[in-house]
């Protein structure tokens, strides 16, 4: 039996399990990522206004599972109130954003480029806040 109300965390699993079994995935990993970049290559062009959100909201789901099960990250409320994932106690990524970002500007905003850019992106040393700017 489900649980009736489900957490945002629930949500964002069952999201993300349903668009690995429709896109016929084995697992949340840089394979899954590469097939989510071509898949949503293919919906450029051809999906319409009304079902961008949902799109969306579903492969950013799963995008951001395939970071916390390849990298280990944990899925986060941002400084700003948005949702995403964070990694290293240190990075925090919008998995939808980055979706969003492919639809609109094709393979130069790569999911799957993305995706193989965290481990150079967590040996790159943290850059010291300047105490000037406000």
């Amino acid at each position: 039996m489900s649980d009736p109300n489900p957490t945002p965390l629930d949500s964002i699993n069952a999201a993300a399990e349903q668009v690995r079994q429709q896109l016929q995935l084995k697992a949340y990993d840089a394979e899954a990522a590469a097939h989510l970049a071509n898949f949503i290559q293919a919906q450029r062009g051809q999906l319409g206004a009304a079902e961008r959100p949902g799109l969306v909201l579903a492969l950013g789901c799963f995008l951001g599972q395939c970071l916390v099960q390849a990298y280990g990250a944990e899925w986060a409320t941002g400084k700003d109130g948005t949702t995403g994932v964070g990694l290293a106690g240190r990075l925090f990524f919008n998995p939808f954003y980055l979706v969003d970002a492919q639809l609109n500007e094709g393979e130069s905003a790569s999911v799957a480029a993305f995706f193989a850019s965290i481990p150079q992106r967590l040996k790159a040393p943290v850059a010291a806040r300047k105490g000037w700017i406000s």
